[in-house]
């Protein structure tokens, strides 16, 4: 008997991942990847039709292996912030500028001063960093000024993959928000921003449309449809950031806390009012259901742990074992700034290694490694709760980072909470394929919540604090004191 499934999509830095979904029960019955080109910052850049060849490879793989299924819905959500400019043809003129692309931080600087901080985040929510789509497109318009004159479609990467699928260039509140120039309280882009980053021109014209959670998008081109081996007659979702579409994913609510320990590391929480902090520490971002998704993303997360492998001589498992191992001292403390910084906007810093002495063992340096980036996600949880956003509801842990026992035990100890890793690899294809059965069910912001809540996914994991005579006060201040050295920011070595 033929099964009515969906596809959700998560395009990532590193890879696109598919899954293919029951329609109606959100039962996993396959999934296919595809890796992506290895790119890193400064300058990270991808060909977006790369992008593409991925996703049909890996949505052929997942629909190969699902079996006798009827495909009625998919959805693509993807790494945020991206910049995708196309020309008359739909062509893309250049490499995408990714999130970790901080090359656009000079222009950034200058666009703060000229627009003045607390007035963006008045309009935008955020204190734009140079991980935003504007620094990015600022970058071009000095550098490349003959290709930003070639342009006529400015998009972000799940835009892209949904413009290759339907033909129509559109977006969703949750990816948009993310770019700098939209209001995500009125839902309206801001071409005066535009304006300040890259000269006065005619910019709505290149804008996508800006579609709700629930809304479709459209139907699969025959072009689209030939290549992903479907029928035209597939309807396509608005898609979504990434991170917004794992938290639907996890059929999470207001209040309850979301850790993404990935390329990236996300602290977020769910509010339906909108949060503006002028400091630029919280992003004020819109989710996926109406609301808004106040969240702290920093960029040094799951990477810092590789680097702390090579140095100690270890492997990751060996890396964990030795940091469980460590005895309850305070230790070392690691500020781990390694490729810049996002949240604090620092992206000429470098990391820093403190509180060395003639003791420290090697268990307390893994430990410093693996706790740094966790620090850096608490001190945004504690942002959050300064401007009385609730985040005190279950602590849920997804991404890469969350197969280390150690990372997630010295989050429980480090947070005072148990953190619960749910059995869901792929959060964010998960929330894709969440979007793309609101889509097929023709149900409303409301009803894509409530299908999401019925296919919450079981707890893989549950870890709790240790009883512990280290002082996790004393651990926070030493990282606090430490991340507000000066010399960290070193423009000479970048």
């Amino acid at each position: 008997m033929t099964r009515q499934v969906v596809v959700g999509v998560d395009s990532s830095t590193q890879s696109c991942k598919a899954e293919v979904r029951d329609a109606e029960s959100g039962e996993l019955l396959a999934s296919g990847s595809a890796p992506h080109t290895p790119a890193f910052p400064p300058c990270s850049e991808q060909d977006p039709r790369s992008w593409w060849e991925a996703l049909v490879v890996a949505v052929r793989a997942a629909l190969a292996a699902a079996g006798d299924v009827q495909v009625t819905a998919l959805s693509v959500a993807a790494q945020c912030h991206g910049l995708v400019m196309l020309d008359a043809e739909g062509e893309p003129l250049r490499p995408a500028k990714l999130w970790n692309d901080t090359t656009g931080a000079e222009q950034l600087a200058k666009l703060v001063e000229a627009i003045g901080g607390p007035k963006w985040v008045r309009r935008i929510g955020s204190l734009p960093t140079a991980a935003f789509t504007i620094a990015k497109l600022a970058w071009v318009a000095e550098h490349e000024p003959a290709t930003l004159d070639a342009t006529r479609r400015i998009l972000l990467p799940h835009d892209y993959l949904t413009f290759r699928l339907t033909g129509r260039a559109v977006t969703d509140r949750s990816d948009a928000s993310g770019t700098g120039y939209f209001d995500a309280t009125t839902s309206t882009w801001l071409p005066e921003f535009l304006d300040a980053a890259a000269g006065p021109r005619d910019w709505l014209p290149m804008l996508p449309t800006v579609l709700g959670g629930a809304e479709p998008a459209g139907a699969l081109t025959d072009s689209a449809a030939t290549e992903l081996g479907l029928t035209r007659s597939v309807l396509v979702g608005a898609g979504a950031g990434d991170q917004h579409a794992a938290y639907l994913g996890l059929g999470l609510s207001d209040g309850d806390q979301y850790i993404g320990l990935g390329t990236s590391g996300v602290f977020a929480t769910s509010t339906r009012t909108p949060v503006f902090d002028e400091a630029g520490i919280v992003n004020g971002v819109a989710d996926t259901t109406g609301g808004y998704l106040p969240l702290v993303c920093t960029l040094n997360a799951a990477r810092v742990g590789d680097t702390a492998a090579r140095i100690l001589g270890t492997d990751h498992a060996g890396l964990a074992a030795l940091a469980l191992a460590a005895e309850p001292t305070v230790g070392p403390t690691l500020v781990p700034f390694l490729d810049g910084e996002r949240t604090p906007n620092r992206p000429y810093a470098r990391g820093l290694l403190s509180d060395l002495t003639s003791a420290t063992t090697r268990e307390e340096m893994a430990r410093s490694f693996l706790e740094g980036p966790l620090l850096s996600l608490l001190a945004g949880r504690d942002a959050l709760r300064s401007f009385g956003i609730d985040c005190d509801g279950p602590l849920t842990v997804v991404g890469g980072g969350a197969r280390s026992p150690a990372t997630l035990q010295l989050l429980a100890d480090l947070s005072g909470d148990t953190v619960t890793v749910p059995d869901a690899d792929e959060a964010t294809a998960r929330g894709a394929c969440v979007q793309a059965a609101a889509v097929a069910a023709g149900v409303d912001e409301a009803g894509m919540v409530e299908l999401a809540r019925r296919w919450t996914p079981p707890a893989r994991t549950t870890v709790s604090p240790r009883e512990t005579t280290r002082n996790i006060a004393e651990v926070r201040a030493r990282w606090a004191a430490a991340t507000a050295v000066d010399a960290l920011d070193r423009p000479d070595n970048a």
